[in-house]
């Protein structure tokens, strides 16, 4: 039941509306920031950190003066006095512990969702940057790791602070009742304490090095996993699960090390602490036959150094803690100090209104509202980059190359917005795990008729079929139960759901065979007519489709005009040169799909069929 009452609490404020902007110069002042974000929360903690291990501290002392009372004059009304004051303080005690155990973990979880959040919005914003900067491993570790090794300083901040305050509590108390005590407890238990902190450097030493080793393996996982395919096709695979296990060794060995010093550090952490608990009771006894101190006292000394040795104990667990801390926010650090490709600046401009031309201003490329149009190309790659610049994925490339929206360059709007108005999907069909819907319905805007008539347009409705539960059913991680035509409708569908006012579509019908797109191409220019819509393409079957096609050639529009219009232009005529040229474009890619028609209309159907069967794609 606690349980469930604690994480309510904890997670009612979860996730933040805003993480902040924290400074970055270095992991000392994130975890600083992370601490004033949430100063109300810590000094609640505090609070009942340091209520806690004062009544714990005064338990001891209540103790020898309940035992002296008992001695001298057997259980008088004194006596339960003090065994009153003492169940009281208990009470207080357990109920000071309970509570502040909940701020604790509320703590420990604000900084490690804050900073979870942090990574996370750096990592969305960054675009290709934050590859270009850091290996994936280190991201995914900032993530999975190092953010609740943050979280965890917060987590015993309370405790820490408690126990240094009844620490000089307690020798106040003892140097009151006995001076040759009180100096041995005040002054023996700093150097027990000293003698942990020389294993702290070497501790954190290893503990870097583990983590660097952790981050590698998880970077070379990740590229395996994702090249699996490649692998196995060149004969690599042995090789390359070779140098995993090879760093997963290392990673071990990194771990034993860590284990090794951590271990010497625990066993000491008992040594040296009952080492010093013996003396204390040494000493204590000697001090009780000689008549300088009550039975009480004795005990309550007994009490006192088994008491600080939890203290010693939390102080040195707290700076192993803040060592693995501070190298992870570190790590942290290093990812949230990527700059996004785009967007770093913020907007200089206002939005233009709604229906107005986007244009590359370095080909002459123009979308015109409410048009459809093809854009084609001799190099494919060329007319790709135009259309990856209109969806303003890389501000500092587009320095040299603008585009512009209704006379205003992309680098200067508001991206959020501009996302809302422009969207282009990619040639490469990158789809997620979870329910088909809400594969498609990326703004959770849509109804169930759109999501139909998206997958309808993009002639998917095998994808239904093959999918149990239909529209609601799961599709793996990165559809990979589909085939290559499949995936590549389902990104369609996908980007025709969220309905821009201009969508700028890569080569929508590439994997599909040559009756499957004449179907795409009709029903997609009749869902856009009348919508601004840029695909690029060389297929004759959409281009004979649609408004306009724009030749782009050597880095510029150098013909336009409907399919039809170009390929009968004679060659003599104004343009004519840049028309032929089309034409053998063209050409060239129809003749490339008549050949290729069969095999793919094949190879797409021993994929879905070995999909269905359980294998991958």
């Amino acid at each position: 039941m606690s349980v469930v009452v604690r994480t309510v609490f904890v997670v009612r404020s979860l996730p933040f509306a805003d993480p902040g902007t924290p400074p970055l110069r270095g992991p000392l002042t994130l975890l600083l920031w992370l601490a004033r974000k949430q100063a109300h929360v810590l000094l609640v903690a505090m609070f009942f950190g340091v209520l806690s291990f004062t009544c714990s501290a005064f338990q001891p002392y209540l103790l020898g003066h309940v035992i002296d009372s008992a001695t001298g004059s057997g259980l008088s009304r004194t006596t339960w006095s003090w065994v009153a004051v003492m169940g009281g303080v208990g009470v207080v005690w357990i109920a000071s512990n309970a509570i502040g155990h909940r701020w604790d973990i509320t703590a420990w979880m604000h900084a490690a969702f804050r900073t979870s959040q942090l990574v996370t919005r750096t990592v969305a914003r960054s675009g290709h940057n934050i590859t270009k900067e850091l290996p994936t491993g280190e991201v995914v570790s900032s993530v999975a790791n190092d953010t609740m090794r943050i979280g965890e300083v917060f987590a015993v901040l309370g405790q820490t602070l408690g126990s240094v305050a009844t620490y000089t509590i307690v020798v106040v108390l003892m140097l009151r009742q006995s001076l040759t005590l009180g100096l041995v407890i005040a002054l023996g238990l700093p150097v027990v304490a000293a003698v942990l902190a020389l294993l702290v450097k070497p501790l954190q030493k290893h503990q870097k090095k583990q983590r660097d080793a952790q981050g590698r393996l998880t970077t070379l996982g990740a590229d395996t996993v994702s090249g699996l395919r490649i692998l196995r096709g060149i004969g690599g695979e042995k090789v390359f699960t070779g140098r995993y296990r090879d760093q997963s060794q290392k990673v071990r060995q990194a771990g034993v090390d860590v284990a090794g010093t951590q271990s010497v550090l625990d066993a000491l952490q008992v040594l040296l602490p009952g080492l010093f608990i013996a003396l204390v009771v040494y000493l204590g006894a000697a001090e009780a036959i000689a008549g300088r101190i009550s039975t009480g006292q004795l005990v309550a000394f007994y009490g006192y150094a088994s008491f600080l040795s939890w203290p010693v104990h939390l102080l040195v667990q707290s700076v192993n803690v803040v060592t693995k801390a501070h190298v992870a926010a570190g790590k942290v650090v290093k990812v949230l100090q990527v700059v996004p490709a785009t967007g770093a600046t913020g907007s200089s401009a206002t939005m233009p209104p709604p229906d107005v031309a986007l244009v590359d201003e370095t080909t002459g490329v123009t979308l015109e509202p409410g048009r459809v149009l093809a854009l084609v190309s001799a190099d494919p790659d060329e007319s790709a980059q135009v259309a990856i610049r209109m969806g303003r994925f890389d501000d500092e490339a587009e320095t040299a190359t603008p585009v512009t929206l209704g006379g205003v360059r992309l680098a200067d709007l508001d991206k959020e917005a501009l996302r809302d108005r422009v969207v282009v999907a990619d040639a490469t069909p990158a789809l997620f795990s979870g329910r088909l819907a809400g594969e498609l319905d990326v703004r959770d805007a849509a109804n169930r008729e759109a999501l139909l008539r998206a997958l309808h347009v993009a002639d998917a409705h095998d994808v239904l079929e093959s999918l149990p539960d239909g529209i609601e059913g799961e599709i793996p991680e990165k559809g990979r139960s589909l085939s290559g035509g499949q995936r590549q409708r389902v990104a369609l569908a996908r980007a025709l759901v969220t309905d821009p006012e201009v969508l700028v579509l890569v080569e929508p019908t590439s994997a599909v065979d040559a009756h499957t797109e004449a179907r795409i191409a009709q029903r997609l220019t009749e869902w856009r007519r009348g919508r601004t819509t840029l695909i690029v393409t060389a297929s004759p079957l959409v281009l004979d489709h649609v408004d306009e096609v724009l030749f782009l050639d050597d880095g510029t529009v150098a013909a336009r005009g409907t399919h039809r219009e170009l390929l009968d232009l004679a060659p003599d005529a104004p343009g004519g040169q840049a028309a032929a040229r089309y034409r053998r474009v063209v050409g060239r890619s129809l003749a490339e799909d008549d050949e290729a028609a069969g095999l793919d209309q094949e190879l797409d159907a021993l994929l879905g069929a070995n999909a269905q069967e359980g294998g991958t794609a």
